[in-house]
């Protein structure tokens, strides 16, 4: 019986398990005392103790039982695990918009597991069309999948791909696109694409879910029909995040791609709009738009800037924050520092011998602050003014995430130090507001 058949089983309990020739994903019988349970052997996490068995039974509750010297346990099959059979897609309908679905996985392109009761990436966009069948009803859909992976595992590789297939889609004649995403770092995709192509003349929405599309309580057909009306009929054309507005489905709101966060872990209205305010809301069947002033749709050949930086760091600065970091990514030859600093942008005096390195090494440094809302002002007390002599340009009101990534850009597209701070502090797509406004926030 090899090591992987028993993946977290430690001591006694291992041994048991191996003595009856049992492995994970097994149906087993358990008999503790005058007790039997049946069920599902599930792994255990590593780090847990040693001393009970999981099994997950038919009702689909999992339950642990204790190891005690008259437990026994018997293998009475091999575990049979569900599969997905989508029913069959809807009829293509004439006429309607053509709107392109660009799977990049995440919770949105997920499904549980029932066995081990784990969340995996294995539906494609094509999956989400068949088990959203109105969406055939608002647009032409053409699904494809273009990476499948969890939003931690992004990064400006994908940032690349993923704009140059919008503009693939668009000089094929889309009239909306959609990305779904993982939402854990979706923010950060939303910024860089807002970036790394513009000139858009149709709307590029990013889309996500707080829970798999197959369990009762998923937000993701409602975010779906929402968005692809909005990229089929909307009009507007720039790069938007679209999710829950509030706990309920009555509304979905659309984000800038360049001022949007996600401010929670795990309720539908995670994402919020900082330091701007929302671009539209879809609501009873229809998109309204929010935003004064927006890109309109129109007959534009998007522009492609999709070159990273990868050698970039974001800093938070905290109590007791050791200088040495900042030496150790200037000798490994990074190119480029956010600081996440406090209030109104500043770091400890500690920092200035370590910043005044890095700037005569040729790191462009940029400061951005740790609140959610407001703006950096670097001029208000002595220790900002000393960082920006030091090298440290401010960085308004640009959240540190749209920050880091504007970094990365203006180093990837541009020639010289030079040009890369100019980029740095030049307005592309809405990162920075002139004037921070006063928006009302969720409680």
């Amino acid at each position: 019986m090899v090591a992987e058949t028993l993946p977290g089983y430690r001591g006694k309990l291992r041994e048991l398990l191996t003595h009856a020739k049992v492995g994970v994903g097994d149906v087993v019988s358990v008999n503790k005392g005058s007790d039997t349970y049946e069920g599902t052997l599930l792994p255990r996490v590593e780090n847990s103790d040693e001393w009970h068995l999981i099994i997950k039974q038919k009702t689909g509750y999992n339950i642990g039982i204790a190891y005690s010297d008259d437990l026994r346990v018997e293998k009475i099959g091999e575990a049979v695990k569900p599969e997905f059979h989508p029913p069959p897609l809807p009829p293509v309908k004439e006429g309607l918009p053509k709107v392109s679905i660009i799977s990049t996985g995440g919770t949105i392109a997920s499904r549980v597991d029932y066995v081990t009761g784990g969340v995996y990436a294995a539906m494609s966009s094509r999956d989400l069309l068949s088990i959203v069948p109105e969406l055939a009803d608002i647009a032409q859909i053409e699904a494809d999948i273009l990476y499948s992976v969890f939003s931690e595992n992004i990064n400006s590789e994908h940032w690349e791909g993923m704009a140059k297939r919008v503009a693939e889609k668009i000089k094929q004649g889309a009239d909306g696109i959609v990305i779904t995403h993982g939402t854990d770092t979706m923010g950060y995709s939303t910024a860089a694409l807002s970036l790394a192509i513009q000139n858009l003349p149709i709307p590029v929405i990013f889309v996500g879910s707080q829970r798999s599309s197959d369990r009762p309580s998923s937000d993701s057909a409602t975010n779906l029909v929402a968005v692809v009306n909005a990229a089929a009929h909307a009009p507007f054309a720039e790069v938007v995040l679209g999710m829950h507005e509030g706990t309920g489905d009555d509304s979905i709101i659309f984000h800038p791609g360049a001022k949007v966060r996600k401010c929670h872990s795990s309720a539908r209205y995670a994402f919020q709009t900082v330091n701007a305010s929302p671009i539209a809301r879809y609501k009873d069947g229809r998109t309204e738009m929010i935003a004064e002033h927006y890109r309109p749709r129109q007959d534009s050949e998007p522009m492609i800037r999709n070159r990273f930086e990868k050698k970039v760091a974001l800093l938070k600065f905290h109590p007791n924050f050791d200088p040495l970091i900042v030496d150790t990514l200037v000798n490994a030859g990074f190119k480029g520092i956010v600081f996440e600093g406090t209030g109104l942008g500043h770091v400890s005096e500690s920092c200035y011998d370590a910043i005044s390195h890095a700037d005569k090494a040729g790191v462009l440094m940029g400061m951005t602050s740790q609140c959610i809302w407001g703006r950096v002002n670097m001029n208000v007390y002595s220790m900002g003014r000393e960082l920006t002599r030091r090298g440290v340009e401010p960085l308004e009101d640009m959240l540190p995430e749209t920050a880091y990534v504007k970094m990365m850009w203006s180093l990837g597209n541009s020639e010289t130090p030079e040009e890369a701070r100019r980029l740095l502090k030049e307005n592309v797509a809405g990162e920075y507001n002139p004037r921070t406004p006063y928006t009302r926030r969720k409680p």
